[in-house]
């Protein structure tokens, strides 16, 4: 009984670190989807907001008269 008992808590501990090992490339794969999707939102964000403060300032710019020159 003791061997038995011994043999299935042997090929309890195989499955669990089995099972451990593909948990980890798992893991990896979510992590690199999660990355993946954080970088197009990024470089969405930065292209929106880019394209929105080139006009703000080009808007500012043309407003802004330029300084004359002092008097002699």
């Amino acid at each position: 009984m003791n061997t038995m008992l011994a043999n299935i808590y042997f090929a309890m501990q195989t499955v669990g670190n089995k099972l451990r090992r593909a948990e980890k490339g798992a893991t990896a794969v979510e992590y690199g989807i999660m990355v993946a999707g954080i970088a197009v939102v990024v470089m969405v964000a930065v292209f929106l907001i880019g394209t929105n403060l080139d006009l703000m300032f080009d808007k500012v710019g043309t407003q802004i008269a330029p300084a004359a020159p002092p008097a002699t």
